[in-house]
């Protein structure tokens, strides 16, 4: 005998939804329901897909744990580990995004919150443990089914395994206790002598002071806290004594993307040279910086690497900056390629947007960072080794036995990018703590560095002129697109210049730097306020202009985004690179070259035949996700005209922070800022909550 939705769940369900049910049975009416729910967008293919593999495995499956799956499924799409049962009754529609707003419904169609009001939770957790489809736990007996239960936590298999897999190894490496110099104060003490901020607590020197004592550090911290500081002076720390007794210390460094990348090689550089250490502790502090991917050693074609646990890193001490940007299958995977001797030292914003991918691993692990929660034991370790005094710093005392995590975390609290007089920096803390009214008199005030603007309508010509002058203040002020399309032109060598000499590669190089002054930012990719719309609207402004030949695919000054790692060409995701005219010694006439900077930091530019790049997008706009890891002057956030799942207050503060000089908001609809400031991104998980 079949069964139906009604005849499981514990209320019965309205006639109108009954109708448009009867019969749901577990097969074909099932997945026809399903169907109609990724005709809206309420799930993907890949999830109506991952049911109908769970059908076939076992056809007399309880609907409600197919449903279960649907949902879990669905929550990875949205970047969520898995499915909390109890939080996804109590508020579905926020739980899941579902369905999306502004969606108009049309004919009898039961929708997802609706079938999931009618659920207990006792019931569909009971439902769950008697199926053959769920493991309970890490339930070796049931190891080949495919979804894990784990308290009010229903996982698919891969992911739980990731999750269990990284918490298992934090938790070894916060046990394993590293020797500290006998002399750490005085190192110390040398590395920061004349850095501290006059009465406040050097959090810099504090994170030094803790990420020797342990295999595994994080430093969390916003734009300008000197992030990238205190891990050059960490390494000297390390390093030294390596060195003083002839073993040097096996450095890498490492970050998400090619942008990343590129930017801490140059900053690396810097702050190495700048060191007070000798020239022996300098020479073995590196500055090349390696994308994860290419540290793992990427495979192709597949989700394997040529380093895991069976053929380890050779490596003593890896920092991966930008870590926000790291999903949880690529730290499970980092974690199982470091040797069990080696340091990990984890360096990002835990405001910041987590990974497109599922998983927010930093800002899971840097939930107490804002607290402190250090034990007494460590409050008291730190003030001796460092001098400094935490006394009135309203850190929280923790435990460390039940609380071992926090003891490796330091967050990095002043801010030496934006003062205090920043608009800026004023912004981002107000929408960082979530304080719509506040940020939006800010916006308001008519400060030099900060400016919104709000349109009338999709037509408005106001942005178009923003997007060809920017501001139009002249001078240093970013002038929009206009000015590095000028610069092609105005800076141009001489048409009789070799095509082998540097001042084509020092041109190509200006014109990159000259884009990077502006940039559009977008909260989503479709629509007239989203990525392809906005894109399409800077070509045509900019041919209507002159300045460019937008009715060819390829044209000079066309600026492009890798969304794809290249390692044949040597580009990774997220570079971005300009057409530009070259001479060819094969040719009488210029070619169009595409120019990337290059990613080892030291300046110099690569140039590619169109043809060679297929992974490639226009980036006139761009994500504000694929924004990470990079600084433009005058940074532009274009917000759409419709509330969207994706606008939190995490993605308007990640925005506000890429601008180095002046931020500019884009509003074509009253009111879409201050809620999605009011919104924070929670990103469900079990990681470091439970006792392994």
């Amino acid at each position: 005998m079949s069964r139906t939705f009604d005849d499981l769940l514990p209320t019965p369900l309205d006639a109108g939804h009954l109708a448009a049910l009867a019969p749901l049975t577990v097969g074909a009416d099932l997945l026809a329901l399903l169907d109609r729910w990724v005709e809206r967008g309420w799930l993907r293919a890949l999830d109506r897909a991952f049911v109908a593999f769970l059908g076939e495995r076992d056809p007399q499956a309880d609907p409600l744990v197919l449903l279960a799956a649907a949902l879990a499924s669905h929550q990875l799409g949205h970047g969520h580990v898995c499915l909390d049962l109890a939080e996804t009754l109590a508020e579905p529609d926020f739980a899941l995004s579902l369905p999306p707003e502004g969606d108009a419904l049309a004919g009898p169609l039961l929708l997802p919150s609706q079938l999931l009001e009618r659920l207990d939770l006792a019931t569909w957790c009971q439902r769950l443990q008697g199926s053959a489809l769920v493991a309970l736990g890490s339930s070796e007996a049931q190891a080949s089914r495919p979804l894990v239960l784990s308290g009010q936590r229903l996982y698919l298999r891969r992911y739980w395994a990731y999750e269990r897999r990284i918490d298992s190894a934090l938790r070894e490496r916060l046990e394993q206790a590293e020797p500290t110099p006998a002399d750490l104060r005085a190192r110390l003490d040398a590395l920061f002598e004349g850095s501290a901020l006059a009465g406040q607590v050097d959090w810099q020197k504090l994170a030094c002071a803790l990420a020797t004592r342990s295999a595994f550090s994080i430093i969390t911290g916003g734009p300008g806290t000197g992030k990238t500081t205190t891990v050059v002076r960490l390494l000297a720390l390390l390093q030294a004594p390596a060195v003083e007794v002839g073993r040097p210390l096996r450095i890498r460094l490492a970050a998400p993307t090619g942008k990343a990348a590129a930017r801490l090689t140059e900053s690396i550089g810097q702050q190495v040279e700048r060191l007070a250490v000798s020239d022996a502790v300098r020479s073995n502090i590196p500055s090349d910086v390696s994308t994860v991917h290419r540290l793992l050693g990427s495979r192709p074609g597949s989700r394997h690497f040529r380093h895991h646990a069976g053929n380890p890193l050779p490596l003593d001490v890896l920092v991966v900056d930008e870590a926000s940007m790291i999903d949880l299958e690529m730290m499970a995977n980092l974690l199982a390629a470091m040797p069990g001797h080696a340091r990990l030292i984890l360096l990002g914003d835990k405001d910041q947007l987590a990974s497109v991918e599922a998983g927010a691993v930093l800002g899971d692990l840097c939930r107490d960072a804002e607290a402190g929660r250090y034990s007494a034991a460590t409050r008291s370790w730190l003030e001796q080794v460092s001098g400094e005094s935490l006394a009135g710093s309203g850190l929280v005392e923790g435990d460390a036995q039940r609380d071992p995590l926090p003891q490796q975390v330091v967050m990095l609290r002043h801010s030496r990018r934006f003062g205090e007089g920043s608009g800026i920096g004023q912004l981002a803390r107000q929408v960082n703590g979530q304080q719509p009214e506040q940020a939006r008199a800010l916006l308001e005030q008519g400060l030099a560095d900060v400016h919104s603007l709000r349109l009338s309508g999709e037509h408005d010509r106001k942005l178009d002129t923003l997007l060809l002058q920017g501001l139009g203040r002249g001078g240093d002020s970013p002038q929009g697109y206009r000015e590095y399309l000028h610069l092609i032109r105005q800076t141009r060598p001489a048409p009789d210049t070799a095509a082998d000499d540097p001042r084509w590669e020092a041109w190509a190089l200006k014109v990159l730097r000259a884009f990077e002054r502006f940039q559009l930012l977008c909260a989503v990719r479709k629509g007239p306020w989203g990525v392809e719309g906005l894109n399409q609207r800077v070509g045509k402004v900019l041919t209507a202009a002159g300045l460019i030949d937008g009715e060819q695919l390829w044209y000079e000054g066309r600026p492009v985004l890798m969304t794809r790692n290249d390692y044949g060409l040597g580009l990774m995701n997220g570079d971005i690179g300009i057409a530009l005219r070259l001479p060819d010694a094969q040719a009488s006439t210029p070619l169009l070259r595409v120019a990337f900077p290059r990613n080892d930091g030291q300046g110099g530019v690569r140039f590619v035949l169109p043809s060679r790049l297929s992974q490639v997008e226009t980036v006139y706009a761009m994500t504000v996700h694929k924004s990470q890891g990079s600084e433009f002057s005058h940074t532009v956030l274009v917000l759409p005209d419709a509330l969207n799942p994706v606008l939190t207050k995490e993605l308007i503060y990640t925005g506000i922070t890429r601008a180095k000089d002046c931020f500019s908001l884009i509003e074509p609809r009253q009111g879409i800022f201050e809620e999605a400031v009011r919104r924070k991104v929670k990103r469900i998980s079990g990681l470091m909550l439970e006792q392994v």
